[in-house]
């Protein structure tokens, strides 16, 4: 009887035990064995602490709309772990799913041991070749230089951010993690640079130089205007567009969508056809789950899978703004991290704007309890609810919350998966990193 969906689940979430280990021998090897699958198509390359999941949506949705059959990698995945790669928006099958891992496992034999990311991207890069891919737009998993997704030879790449997260494995200052983040910096390849700060920037741009990459940095070579992702102007390397929209939340979308269009143009230097009406259409029609979602209405549940204080800064710059247009509104927050992120750090930028905070736990064992939460915690004149169990936190949040306030979920994209499950009534993947 061949292997069944759950099952094949159980032995990709059982690699977690390899951990993380940096470093493309093994991928190299994998891959070479499935015939260099990633050779069989053009690719974009798009990394960054921040940002960059959003900005390879909306990249893989303008091509789309141009015409492309574009596949997209990004992780971790929220509820399904189907979410991880699909081709023109559609998710890859269970079905799918059980094949390559099959075929995956025979080639990898006894002697190659990858880990849980090395094995899905493996697996993404093939599936992106069986369903004859033009283009696929890759999200660095972490870090960049050693990262699993850095055997490919781009035609464009990105760096969207930096920002102090895994400093365990890329280092503590930002100019390590900025080092680590360039090396997915190809010779001759042109790399599109967000809003990175000088000493981050000034690594890049070295790295850059040294490759003879040629790049294009936000607000120097591309801008934009505007104070919502509802309406703006993009101002860029060969093109202007007035008056363009996307559906996303939040002003830090703006960048995003800046380089995401930076990105398109350059791509279209290299060959590719790209049209107003495609970005325009791509950007408007796109969908991005877990990021400033609003996922219900009276009140306002917003889920944010924010996890170290660069992302909570957007996260508290929404709520502000949601506090100052809707005067009278309170914010109840339901917090849960894993204790591997910068808890305190986290925690004293958000908690300031919550009127009630609610504190829980992913079901993950790499969460942070409630407890170690409460440690990190600055002191506060409020009570705060602990609900270690997620059902109850956010049966407590809805119990507090009156039609006009907002409920914000944050802290963590497996905290916001498990949400999404539990409102859709669905069973989740049990492990999502």
């Amino acid at each position: 009887m061949p292997p069944s969906y759950p099952a094949t689940l159980d032995f990709l979430y059982n690699l977690q035990k390899h951990g993380i280990k940096l470093g493309l021998d093994t991928i190299r090897a994998l891959l070479k064995r499935s015939g260099d699958p990633q050779t069989r198509y053009q690719t974009i390359h798009i990394g960054g602490t921040n940002g960059k999941g959003s900005t390879a949506a909306m990249v893989a949705s303008v091509l789309q709309t141009a015409g492309y059959r574009v596949g997209l990698y990004t992780s971790p995945h929220l509820v399904d772990f189907r979410e991880r790669m699909c081709v023109d928006g559609v998710l890859i099958s269970e079905q799918a799913v059980v094949e390559l891992t099959k075929r995956l496992r025979t080639l990898a034999g006894f002697d190659l041991t990858p880990t849980f990311f090395e094995f899905t991207t493996a697996m993404a890069l093939q599936y992106f070749a069986d369903l004859n891919a033009d283009l696929v737009v890759v999200e660095v998993g972490m870090g960049g230089r050693f990262d699993a997704t850095n055997i490919l030879e781009p035609l464009v790449t990105g760096i969207t951010t930096v920002a102090l997260d895994h400093q365990n494995h890329l280092g503590s200052t930002l100019e390590a993690i900025a080092f680590e983040k360039a090396g997915i910096i190809k010779f001759g390849v042109p790399v599109v640079v967000g809003r990175l700060g000088q000493e981050a920037s000034a690594v890049v741009q070295r790295i850059a130089g040294e490759r003879a990459a040629p790049s294009y940095h936000l607000e120097s070579d591309f801008r934009f205007e505007g104070n919502s992702p509802s309406r703006f102007h993009y101002f860029g390397l060969s093109h202007s567009y007035l008056n363009l929209g996307c559906p996303l939340e939040g002003i830090h979308q703006l960048d995003n969508a800046a380089c995401a269009i930076a990105m398109v143009e350059l791509a279209g230097t290299r060959g590719l056809s790209i049209s107003e009406s495609a970005v325009r259409e791509g950007l408007g029609s796109l969908s991005w789950e877990g990021r400033l979602e609003i996922a219900e209405t009276d009140p306002v549940l917003l889920l944010d899978g924010a996890h170290n204080p660069a992302a909570a800064q957007v996260v508290a710059r929404y709520v502000g703004l949601f506090r100052e247009t809707h005067p009278g509104s309170r914010i109840v927050l339901l917090v849960g991290m894993m204790r591997d992120k910068d808890l305190e750090g986290f925690l004293s930028i958000v908690l300031p704007w919550g009127d009630e905070v609610i504190l829980t736990e992913p079901n993950l064992p790499r969460a942070a309890t409630v407890r170690e939460l409460c440690a990190a915690m600055s002191p506060r004149s409020q009570a705060v609810h602990l609900a270690p169990v997620l059902a109850d936190a956010l049966a407590t949040a809805r119990r507090l919350a009156r039609p006009q306030d907002l409920i914000c979920v944050t802290g963590s994209l497996m905290l916001v998966g498990e949400i999404k499950a539990l409102l859709r009534g669905n069973e989740l993947s049990p492990i999502r990193g």
